[in-house]
């Protein structure tokens, strides 16, 4: 089969390099899946430039999720999954065009559901869904904010939080975002390069609270949103993208950790709110079921039409670097996804 491994941290066009490589092994617990189609993730970004702790020793294939056919079984794998057509979280190893995973982390889609929408529903939606259900318990008329609200998973917590008829606060770096998110039925869409997101956040809220903030980007936003957030709200955070530009190593760790600044556990006690971290690939470790029950979820209500992932953007396998400049430029709105070429 072939593979892209990454190689070196460093620019999208020169970290990869596509290899021959063996098909995996499959262990009792998992599926191999013959790859359609995967899908690209911030975490990639970070992955690429050094910057996600996670990463095996290079050279490694990251990759977080896939759509494809099972064509193989381990012994104690879900029997029923074999020639399905799946949509599949990985941990790694999704950038090839076969990967093994556990069965409890696949969800069966159907034949002629899109593969770059199914590949949004994977880390993205399940994020999104473990955050919302896993950590909170919304309300109609309670007031969000979704940072990088039209990333992936900032579409897809919107959508929920619309579902779930709340007003929704949504940052964004682009006047093209913002006029995205306006037609996604965002309530308030904050342009955060020219406002003051705190500023502009608090002056809409009229003397409110926020119920809950979705925050994506970690650093100095952490205490900021702290600061919007009403008794019994929290913040969940699910990423560390202020990171990306910086230099890596530990200062790059350690500055950020300055920029969240110090947070008391009494302060929190004292004002009812909370702070949530969510890693669905910690949670896949520990909790496989967890994940396993939003895979279900978000693929049943997909397919059902309670939301529609935006894909935005669609490469061959010869432009994933092009791909991955796009993610990280954040010029694009929406799932990226890579297809293999024939």
């Amino acid at each position: 089969m072939k593979a892209f491994y990454l190689t070196q941290f460093g620019a999208a066009d020169s970290a990869f390099d596509l290899r021959e490589a063996a098909r995996p092994a499959v262990m009792e617990h998992q599926v191999l899946i013959e790859v359609e189609a995967f899908g690209l993730n911030f975490a990639d970004v970070l992955a690429r430039k050094g910057l996600y702790p996670e990463v095996p020793e290079r050279p490694c294939i990251i990759g977080y999720e896939v759509v494809g056919k099972v064509v193989e079984l381990g012994s104690k794998a879900d029997k029923s999954l074999l020639s399905k057509r799946v949509v599949a979280m990985t941990r790694f190893g999704g950038y090839a065009q076969y990967a093994a995973t556990d069965f409890r982390a696949v969800a069966p889609i159907a034949d002629d559901y899109p593969a770059a929408k199914a590949l949004a529903l994977a880390t993205q939606y399940s994020t999104a869904h473990v955050c919302m259900h896993e950590h909170m318990r919304l309300r109609p008329g309670d007031k969000v904010l979704v940072h990088a609200a039209a990333g992936g998973v900032g579409i897809a917590l919107c959508q929920m939080a619309l579902k779930a008829s709340c007003t929704v606060f949504g940052t964004a770096g682009s006047p093209a975002k913002i006029e995205f998110l306006k037609k996604l039925g965002v309530h308030h869409p904050i342009n955060y390069r020219e406002k003051d997101y705190e500023k502009e956040v608090r002056k809409l809220l009229d003397g409110d609270r926020l119920a809950a903030s979705f925050n994506s980007l970690a650093g100095s936003s952490v205490g900021k949103d702290l600061r919007l957030l009403g008794s019994g709200g929290s913040v969940v955070v699910f990423g560390a993208a202020s990171r990306v530009g910086k230099k890596g190593g530990i200062f790059s760790s350690l500055g950020l950790l300055f920029k969240t600044g110090f947070i008391s556990p009494l302060s929190l006690i004292m004002r009812s709110k909370s702070i949530a971290g969510v890693n669905l690939l910690k949670l896949g470790d520990y909790k496989p079921q967890v994940v396993a029950e939003a895979m279900q979820a978000v693929v049943k209500a997909a397919e059902a039409g309670d939301f529609d992932p935006v894909v935005g953007g669609s490469y061959p396998s010869s432009a994933l670097h092009e791909a991955h400049a796009a993610l990280e430029n954040r010029s694009s709105i929406g799932k990226l996804s890579v297809f293999w070429e024939e």
